[in-house]
């Protein structure tokens, strides 16, 4: 449905520290970088980081968050170690969330300008 997500953030600089650490366990790399502006993704871009003279204030209450899809449980658990050593909030330890389906492995964190972020794997444990 989607061929882009973008967000805004007060500096792309210091965000790339933080999604670089973040996404690498996914399977994600910084695929584009330019000035105030970084694009994440595995082979295109998906997830636009750009500074913004207004970013969106955080709101925990909005519902607003973004889920990545990782490729294992283990994954999901380095997202979320990365993250929290990347500056990053807890929001969520990874774990089996199964009110969300019987193989919802996922973690949340809330990233430095206040998004909510989450790591998601639906496979089965090996």
């Amino acid at each position: 449905m989607f061929d882009h997500v973008s967000i805004g953030v007060r500096n792309a600089a210091s965000s790339k520290g933080f999604y670089d650490a973040v996404l690498s366990p996914l399977g994600y790399s910084c695929l584009s970088e330019g000035p105030g502006s970084l694009g994440y993704g595995r082979d295109v871009v998906a997830f636009w980081v750009n500074e913004a003279a207004r970013p969106v204030p955080a709101d925990r209450d909005s519902g607003l968050h973004f889920c990545f899809s990782a490729p294992t449980r283990d994954a999901v658990a380095a997202f979320h170690a990365a993250a929290l050593g990347a500056g990053g909030k807890d929001n969520g330890e990874p774990g089996l969330r199964a009110d969300y389906g019987e193989h919802y492995y996922a973690a949340f964190v809330v990233d430095p300008d206040g998004y909510r972020l989450e790591a998601y794997c639906g496979k089965e444990q090996a």
